[in-house]
């Protein structure tokens, strides 16, 4: 039996972690949420984990109707409690940049860490990776993609590796409409093939998304990023390739469930059945060039991580800030990318280290949240 903590319980990916622990009977040993205190409630009485966290302004709602033996730790005290305790894998699913302290912490505590927070990797990549190495602690990646690298990379010589290959779904926006000025929020949160959370999927839309796997990728795998690819597979049961240097190419295939790759990320080489019904194998899958004057935050992506530094840091949080403008309707969907690009431009690269991606975070969040103060759709 195994047991996990779990960073980010009550979204997407923590909820689906929660329902993989009661499948394979792990001891869920501490949970930390934000505002949902419905839900975390829900869960500390269904895994009674020893220790809960929430975001301080609902605390005084779990006050006292958490299970005996359960301790209630709000705010940042609290995450760094959950990911500091003694598990077998700690699941990092804390959204954006707000995920790279208690991937930190769980590190410094040489835990294994089950990877969904890309923001950690694109932004503090090898401080992140320093930190691992350290301190004993362990890096498996559980986005769909990573994982499926992560897998094709067994028994390889990385020496043989010509490039990654990544497949994106393309998006609900990829024949169409010709002018994305015209998007509304409602309809870029219509994943054609995912259920994720509200943020990752405006960053499916925009192809965003990809470009931070194509930064996690570039630090995960230690690969030059012109050796990592990206190709639309609006299918997505190809989830990613790898090109061999005598040009065979191998790749991952899986259903649209990420109930997987955090199976992978907690058990890895052993796979244990969870009971899914198989894939079935009919239908046709295609391929084709992403679109990238139509959604230019990929090359945005690739961009920052060529210019290093900080660079990424700038990036994801200019994307954070006009995110959450566009869904407020403050923000055309093209001005998403048009917002990362004023703040790449605006701001310089500097060399990496903590302190530098605090102070770079902060800076593009007020110029972006500057810009989107006065855009109007």
């Amino acid at each position: 039996m195994r047991t996990v903590t779990v960073l980010g319980s009550t979204g997407s990916i923590g909820t689906q972690a929660l329902d993989v622990a009661r499948r394979r009977g792990w001891r869920v040993a501490a949970l930390a949420a934000g505002r949902n205190a419905e839900l975390l409630l829900e869960q500390a009485h269904a895994f009674r984990p020893a220790t809960v966290a929430c975001a301080p302004e609902v605390a005084d709602r779990l006050r006292g109707a958490l299970p005996a033996g359960t301790e209630l730790v709000p705010g940042d005290e609290g995450t760094d409690r959950v990911a500091a305790t003694a598990c077998d894998a700690v699941i990092a699913a804390v959204p954006g940049i707000a995920g790279l302290r208690p991937i930190r912490v769980a590190l410094r505590e040489g835990r294994r860490v089950a990877l969904a927070t890309k923001e950690a990797m694109v932004a503090a990549g090898p401080l992140v990776r320093e930190t691992a190495r350290a301190h004993g602690g362990v890096l498996v990646p559980i986005d769909s993609e990573h994982a499926g690298v992560d897998q094709l990379l067994l028994g390889e010589d990385r020496d043989t590796v010509e490039a990654i290959v990544l497949t994106a779904s393309g998006g609900p926006f990829r024949k169409g409409p010709a002018d994305l000025a015209t998007v509304r929020p409602e309809q870029a949160l219509a994943h054609p093939t995912w259920s994720m959370g509200r943020k990752v999927t405006i960053d499916s839309a925009t192809l965003f998304n990809k470009g931070l796997e194509v930064l996690e990728a570039h630090q995960l795998f230690d690969l030059p990023l012109d050796r990592i690819e990206v190709v639309v597979h609006p299918q997505s049961l190809v989830h990613a390739l790898i090109r061999f240097r005598d040009g065979n190419l191998k790749a991952h295939v899986g259903p649209h469930d990420m109930r997987l790759p955090i199976l992978w990320g907690v058990e890895d080489a052993g796979r244990p059945s969870l009971g899914l019904e198989p894939l079935p194998l009919h239908g046709s899958w295609t391929f084709e060039p992403p679109d990238r004057a139509r959604f230019p935050a990929l090359d945005l992506a690739y961009r920052a991580g060529r210019d290093g530094g900080t660079a990424p840091t700038v990036l994801n949080a200019a994307d954070e800030v006009a995110v959450d403008a566009f869904l407020e309707g403050r923000l055309p969907f093209p001005g998403i990318a048009d917002a990362i690009a004023d703040a790449l431009d605006r701001i310089p690269p500097r060399p990496l280290s903590w302190d530098a991606i605090e102070a770079a975070d902060a800076e593009a969040r007020r110029l972006v949240a500057e810009r989107t103060a006065r855009s109007v759709p």
